[in-house]
């Protein structure tokens, strides 16, 4: 599927499909919502979508540009994800988001509603990286004590 993908990018046409998985939640939910791609005119920039291949795990992944490097690289990282993924160069992008289709309505990736979940998502996730480390950590205190307790 990616060689013909890759091959209408490349005529100049988007290409439409459902991606997996719960890295790029809550924008999209895995195996319901579809994204749009194009192939990038340029750079990218900070907060675009994009689709890029990862040579260390083979795998194609849909993440978030949360730093453009000055080598030419991206920091990339899921809305879901706290661990950044470096080293994603130019020749590993495969294309842009341009629209997607969230809960069946589609959605722009200039409107200023979107823009406004882009920046709350990116600026909120220390807090959002704490509340689930409490979480974790009290679940891991309460099932010990309920272990103790039988």
């Amino acid at each position: 599927m990616i060689p013909l993908m890759k091959e209408q990018l490349d005529a100049g046409k988007t290409v439409s499909f459902v991606p997996n998985g719960k890295s790029m939640e809550p924008m999209l939910d895995g195996g319901k919502d579809m994204i749009v791609l194009k192939k990038p005119e340029g750079r990218l920039h900070f907060q675009d979508v994009a689709m890029y291949y990862r040579r260390e795990t083979g795998k194609y992944i849909v993440h978030r540009v949360v730093k453009v490097m000055n080598d030419g690289t991206y920091v990339m990282l899921g809305d879901n994800n706290f661990e950044r993924e470096y080293n994603i160069g130019e020749d590993d992008i495969i294309g842009v988001v341009v629209n997607y289709y969230h809960k069946g309505k589609m959605r722009s990736v200039t409107s200023g509603t979107y823009r406004f979940y882009c920046d709350f998502w990116y600026y909120s996730r220390p807090f959002r990286h704490f509340g689930r480390r409490v979480k974790l950590s009290l679940k891991k205190r309460l099932g010990k004590e309920d272990q103790v307790g039988r």
